[in-house]
């Protein structure tokens, strides 16, 4: 698979949007990822530690959201390489969206800086990845 000729730095990827983030989906993949935080499950414990009223979701899924995004972005493509940084936590019942930007393209090799918004909030995760096509 080769890049397309529009695909160059600047070029603005499809947003990702998760209309919702799920206590549900936090439950599942605290199994999943055996990570038993109750900040994931328990609100009160959330309140209890000044965290705020609402679940927050584990990191890995707001990776997730990030790497959903690339992939719908580039179908069949591979994540070579990944980076991010946490800025703020997402909760439950927050919309976030993943976008990203294409930085460079060398042959195959597509580089982009990427991050996650929260409505109202702002970048609550940005990073950069690099992606063989």
């Amino acid at each position: 698979m080769s890049v397309s000729a529009d695909i160059k730095a600047g070029y603005t990827l499809p947003p990702f949007v998760i209309e919702t983030v799920s206590p549900d989906a936090m439950r599942d993949w605290s199994v999943f990822l055996a990570d038993p935080n109750p900040i994931h499950l328990d609100v009160e414990v959330v309140k209890a530690k000044g965290l705020g009223n609402k679940r927050i979701n584990q990191g890995p899924i707001n990776v997730a959201y990030m790497m959903n995004m690339l992939m719908t972005a580039f179908p069949g493509c591979r994540i070579e390489t990944m980076d991010s940084r946490f800025l703020d936590n997402v909760y439950e019942g927050d919309r976030v969206i993943a976008s990203g930007e294409v930085t460079s393209v060398e042959g195959n090799r597509v580089t982009c800086d990427l991050k996650l918004d929260v409505d109202g909030r702002g970048t609550v995760n940005a990073g950069t990845a690099t992606i063989l096509i």
